[in-house]
């Protein structure tokens, strides 16, 4: 009978929900909506597709019912547009874009993903041909890539099956060869864009065809059109380490870092044994590198060249004499090292690389070397000066005169000077002569000396006694 109630008893507890979890639920529901919004202001690259996972992951975390993205961009590179055009399309929760200006290139294939997209008055969206570092559009093979994505992202956002009569009609929400157009100059939509033109749409003309679901001057009528009324808005902002690592990747602070570089292998070569100059160097390479690393940019065998580059260079001055192959291959490893990790190149192929990014990061990396070459000729003279430099005492600035004192010569030899001798062989005029029991290299003034004549010594030079005739 016991056991019978206490069967009962958990049945009951098992099917009716506690207070604690019903009050849990009425609290969840009487919460308001989360509406997580961050920001896609920047060239579409490593930094951006970085930002779109952290920024779903919080949303992910807060249990966000929409996500906005705030969107301004002239593009970038296909690879982190495509990545994050895939986490929108696979997203739980809903993604509405507000374009505000400007979503070019890739940024259009990112727009094109949301479930809803609103443009401000004024702003365009489309023009998403492949083009190289100097504008010019690549191959048909990248062209038809582009075109592919373009033409699975608008279908992704469905379609409508319509059966009339014995015909089934196809109507999708965004059509495909519309946004294949975006990408195809050889398209031609009627009405819509002509042969030999690329197309880019207007607000209205995105509504008129229906890539987007109206125009709007802000994120707050944004979140109105998706219905949400009790809701608080949340933006997704960097972390500190994320603020740092945009820092570090700053054109001037990399051009720092480069200075730091160098200018401590520099001042380590001048100095004996390891010390800071060295440490310095190491500290400045590692948050060089270390963003550019996290940012996608610099690859392991771009840093192995700088690697390669700085062993060779210290080859060329501690081994070998002179400064030659070495040295120089040392010089534009290093060189390059530092370039090719500023830059998204894929191993050598620059064709998605923009020209501006590829000349700043050249302009930055010579830049340093040539600062660093000029300031090493004055700061040596500046901090190793034998009067208050720091490092005086690390290096010899004391000059040693013939005037006070000072030769660079046997002294014993200079003494011979004056004293007499014989000559030990034929000097014709050089030879050997004896002076006071030692042999000593010697030439003879003026003829030949012959040998076992007397000499005397007239002066010392190049290593040898002059020698005349005894008279």
């Amino acid at each position: 009978m016991k056991i019978r109630l206490l069967t009962l008893l958990i049945l009951v507890l098992a099917y009716f929900p506690s207070k604690a979890d019903d009050a849990d639920s009425l609290s969840t529901a009487n919460s308001p909506k989360v509406v997580l919004r961050f920001n896609i202001d920047e060239n579409i690259a490593p930094a951006a597709w970085r930002k779109t996972k952290q920024a779903f992951a919080e949303a992910d975390s807060l249990r966000a019912s929409l996500i906005v993205i705030h969107l301004n961009t002239y593009g970038g590179t296909v690879l982190d547009a495509d990545s994050i055009r895939t986490k929108i399309l696979n997203s739980p929760i809903p993604v509405y874009a507000f374009i505000d200006n400007n979503a070019a290139s890739a940024g259009a294939l990112i727009a094109l993903s949301c479930d809803s997209i609103y443009m401000r008055e004024g702003a365009n969206m489309g023009a998403a041909t492949v083009v190289n570092q100097t504008g010019q559009a690549m191959p048909d093979k990248y062209q038809s890539y582009m075109r592919s994505i373009m033409r699975a992202t608008a279908e992704a956002q469905g379609k409508d099956t319509i059966i009339s009569g014995q015909d089934t009609i196809i109507k999708w929400r965004r059509d495909p060869k519309i946004a294949e157009a975006m990408v195809d100059q050889s398209l031609y939509i009627p009405g819509i864009i002509d042969t030999g033109k690329v197309l880019t749409m207007t607000p209205t003309e995105a509504i008129k065809y229906g890539f987007c679901e109206g125009m709007v001057s802000n994120i707050q009528q944004v979140i109105n059109k998706a219905g949400l009324e009790d809701y608080v808005v949340k933006e997704y902002k960097p972390t500190a380490l994320e603020q740092f690592i945009g820092f570090l990747v700053h054109p001037m602070v990399s051009g720092i870092l480069i200075l730091a570089i160098l200018g401590g292998i520099y001042f380590e070569l001048q100095t004996p044994g390891i010390g800071f100059p060295l440490g310095l160097a190491i500290f400045a390479a590692l948050l060089y590198f270390a963003p550019l690393y996290l940012e996608g940019l610099a690859a392991n065998w771009e840093i192995l060249l700088f690697i390669v580059g700085l062993i060779l260079i210290a080859v060329e001055i501690f081994v070998i004499p002179g400064f030659g192959v070495a040295g120089i291959a040392g010089i534009i490893l290093t060189m390059s090292g530092l370039i090719l990790s500023m830059v998204g190149n894929d191993n050598f192929n620059f064709d998605n690389v923009p020209a501006e990014a590829l000349t700043r990061a050249v302009v930055t990396v010579l830049g340093a070397f040539i600062v660093v070459f000029f300031f090493a000729l004055y700061a040596t003279k500046l901090i190793f000066a034998s009067h208050g430099g720091p490092f005086r005492n690390l290096a010899l600035n004391t000059a040693e005169n013939k005037e006070d004192g000072f030769v660079g010569v046997d002294v014993e030899t200079i003494q011979m000077i004056g004293k007499s001798g014989v000559a030990v062989t034929v000097l014709r005029p050089a030879g050997k002569v004896q002076v006071e029991n030692d042999i000593y290299d010697a030439r003879a003034e003026s003829g030949f000396i012959e040998r076992g004549e007397e000499i005397e010594v007239i002066q010392y030079q190049a290593g040898q006694l002059h020698v005349i005739r005894k008279k």
